[in-house]
């Protein structure tokens, strides 16, 4: 990797040769402005206002424009004398911890890599501090003509450094929350968390920029004369106010979904559900069979009954008379007289007649 900067760690009394080396890399595809009507390119050119004629790089210097309008040059010279300890110096000023420093301030990012072999010892020496001190160094260094803060933190086998926005840089956020006090219920946040814990962790390397692949896609078939077909976008519901602890729920199922989770109790809902769809229909049946199964009792107890009014008719028969055959005669007719009303009205007749006699 290309340096793009040379100078040394003030470590203390301790200096350390290093090289500035970026540790990031921009993958944005970049456009460029074309005339429509004929695909010619669109440059920029620096004109002069006053003459209105186009200045070349080696013409134009730099200048600070005062409230008034009035511009006041300043060359590279004058900024040159200027008393600047870090031109070419990252200056260690503190060590403290790593959750001192606001991630709003982070910015830029670069390793820092060994300057020759004499630098290798000092190097790994800050290198193993950092590391066993579980801390990260403040410094201050100067690049691209300016001071700037960095904070140096330990990346595997690489001391890496941060470039920090200075504290009056960070805007306060005043006017950025919600104005009307806003309450939160329990059952909201529980399914927050429950969302929280279903999405999880990430493996950060399997994380990719879907929209770049996309436009990488769509000039590879351009480039090749196919037709390119409009991709059905997502409803990401446009903003409206929807029921929150609605979407919450629906979240936690896409997202356990989305992860091959809850599979099995997505089935066995859809089996619940094809049971619901099946109760009614046994409930139906049992209504249709429960005359018959309510008959059935009656009739049982019916017979239970007569069953009891034989013996009650015998035992009392067999008392008041002393012919056994008699008694039991009687006793059958009377059995025989409760299954209709005309029946009974005939036999019970004829032992009035006998009785008599």
């Amino acid at each position: 990797m290309r340096s793009i900067w040379n100078g040394a760690i003030s470590f203390g009394l301790v200096s350390i040769p290093i090289k500035l080396v970026n540790a990031t890399e921009n993958h944005s595809i970049h456009f460029r402005q074309i005339h429509l009507a004929d695909g010619g390119r669109i440059r920029y050119r620096k004109v002069c206002e006053l003459d209105e004629e186009e200045v070349s790089g080696g013409e134009i210097g730099k200048a600070y424009e005062d409230a008034d309008g009035t511009m006041i040059p300043i060359t590279d010279e004058d900024l040159a004398q200027l008393p600047l300890p870090t031109a070419k110096t990252i200056e260690i000023v503190a060590f403290v911890p790593a959750d001192e420093i606001d991630p709003l301030q982070m910015d830029a990012a670069y390793y820092l890599s060994a300057n020759g072999v004499p630098a290798a010892k000092p190097y790994t020496l800050l290198r193993e501090a950092l590391k066993r001190s579980n801390k990260v160094a403040v410094a201050k260094y100067a690049l691209r003509g300016r001071e700037r803060l960095g904070m140096l933190r330990v990346v595997d086998d690489v001391i890496a450094m941060h470039g920090l926005l200075w504290p009056d840089e960070i805007r306060a956020p005043e006017g950025v929350a919600p104005d009307s006090d806003v309450t939160v219920r329990d059952a909201e946040l529980d399914l927050a968390d429950a969302l929280m814990d279903t999405l999880g962790e990430v493996d950060m390397d399997s994380l990719h920029d879907d929209y770049r692949e996309a436009v990488e896609e769509l000039i590879a078939a351009k480039a090749s004369g196919e037709a390119v077909q409009p991709s059905e976008s997502e409803d990401s519901g446009g903003g409206k106010v929807i029921d929150l602890i609605a979407a919450l729920e629906s979240s936690v199922r896409a997202a356990k979904k989305s992860r091959g989770e809850g599979e099995g109790e997505a089935e066995s809902e859809e089996d619940e559900e094809d049971m619901a769809d099946v109760h009614p229909i046994k409930k139906k049946t049992q209504q249709k069979s429960t005359p018959k199964s309510t008959g059935t009792k009656k009739s049982t107890a019916s017979t239970a009954k007569k069953t009891t009014q034989k013996k009650t008719t015998t035992k009392s028969t067999s008392s008041a008379s002393s012919s056994k055959g008699r008694s039991s005669a009687n006793s059958a007719k009377k059995q025989t007289s409760s299954s209709g009303r005309s029946t009974t009205k005939k036999k019970t007749a004829a032992p009035r007649k006998r009785a008599s006699a």
